[in-house]
């Protein structure tokens, strides 16, 4: 869903800067290969997560949801030279596609996958991280929420996405849609909680940066 009208979409990407030529290649396969291609980041959001992981310039970066591992060759644009990537899908499926291009991008010595359930793999990660994108199954928001927040070192930022829900969170709320009642949870419980900076961005199907202090 677009919250732009069509012409200032455009624009916008018209004057940003443009997909690399490996992430053309993997978002086209995705769409080629893979179920559900429309999960992928895109271009345009891509670009916006390589422009915050370099603003933030994190050592440690975890992701909840790798789907093909777009989103993780745009965050790992903003590693520092001896930084770490943790990504978790629950496919398993999808990790030769994921290895297939993070062996071409140059960051795969820096990316550790993980397969099966975030919330049951998160505990067993012995580190604290910079930066976490949380992109997968929008029922376990506030669960993974909980999972994270200690693991997140100060000035740490958490990047949600999806969190307009394609415009759901503020249409009446069907009572069997749990994923949209968990997202209106999620998106209180960001704005509310005391150790957090939260500013929610329209941006394609709406994107939160949260800042712990």
């Amino acid at each position: 869903m677009n919250f732009l009208p069509e012409a200032i979409d455009d624009y916008v990407l018209q004057h940003s800067q443009k997909e690399p030529l490996l992430l053309q290649e993997l978002n086209k396969e995705t769409w080629q290969k893979v179920l559900n291609p429309r999960m992928l980041s895109g271009a345009f959001q891509g670009r916006v997560l390589s422009m915050l992981s370099k603003l933030i310039r994190p050592t440690s970066i975890l992701e909840i949801g790798t789907y093909t591992g777009y989103s993780a060759l745009c965050l790992a644009e903003g590693l520092s030279a001896t930084g770490t990537l943790h990504t978790i899908d629950k496919n398993e499926e999808l990790e030769t596609l994921q290895n297939k291009y993070f062996e071409k991008s140059g960051y795969r010595n820096q990316i550790t996958q993980h397969f099966g359930n975030a919330l049951d793999i998160i505990p067993t990660l012995q580190t604290s991280f910079d930066l976490v994108f949380i992109d997968a199954d929008k029922g376990n928001y506030v669960n993974y929420f909980h999972s994270i927040i200690s693991k997140i070192n100060s000035g740490g930022v958490i990047i949600s996405d999806n969190v307009l829900w394609s415009g759901k969170v503020v249409a009446d709320l069907d009572p069997r849609d749990t994923d949209t009642k968990v997202l209106l949870e999620y998106n209180n419980l960001l704005q509310k909680d005391s150790r957090l900076e939260t500013v929610l961005l329209p941006i394609r199907d709406g994107l939160t940066i949260s800042r712990v202090k």
